[in-house]
């Protein structure tokens, strides 16, 4: 792997596991701002890229979240199901049919009309992973099915229609600690979008 940038020269890669995604160790030399040469080495855990989204109901001032048990951050000490936004990974389509899709497998509601209000990379020490932010209006006659995932993907998820309000006390409340969320919820807020 070649770096465009010429002060990074990658040394080496390593593979350390292809189990569900991968992680791979690298070494790398970087120039320093003094010009001297440094070497590192980061694992880096590459899981592809992603779309989130948060819909919304401007008349009833709801918005439809998802409720879902996430194993790591349980092992980190959260013992509750994680309040989300519906997201999933793009698995090679573009974002925008992506998030459709992802949004009728979890929350049940089939929207037609996105709008994406940012890109954002969630944890860029370590994870490869850059999300596309989007928003989208729904109304009750969107709604297709119950909702809830997809079994063999082993989501098992409540969908939750709540006023934006709940919403922002749920994080100040610290109910709702999902980054990808807290971050959608205060776009809306702040634009006034409802």
């Amino acid at each position: 792997m070649q770096s465009k940038r010429a002060d990074i020269r990658i040394i080496e890669s390593e593979t350390l596991s292809d189990n569900w995604y991968i992680l791979k160790k690298y070494t790398f030399d970087q120039q320093r701002r003094d010009g001297e040469w440094q070497r590192q080495n980061r694992e880096v855990y590459d899981r592809g890229n992603g779309a989130t989204i948060l819909l919304y109901n401007r008349e009833n001032k709801t918005v439809i979240l998802t409720r879902q048990f996430r194993f790591p951050v349980f092992i980190n000490g959260h013992e509750e199901d994680l309040i989300e936004a519906a997201a999933g990974l793009l698995d090679n389509m573009d974002p925008e049919n992506r998030i459709k899709a992802e949004a009728e497998e979890e929350t049940g509601y089939k929207v037609s009309h996105v709008q994406k209000v940012f890109e954002a990379y969630m944890s860029p020490g370590s994870v490869t992973e850059k999300l596309y932010f989007y928003i989208a209006e729904y109304h009750s006659q969107d709604q297709t099915s119950a909702g809830g995932g997809i079994k063999s993907e082993g989501e098992d998820i409540d969908v939750l229609e709540i006023s934006l309000d709940e919403a922002l006390r749920g994080i100040e409340m610290g109910r709702i600690v999902d980054g990808k969320t807290i971050m959608l919820l205060y776009h809306v807020a702040l634009k006034g979008i409802m």
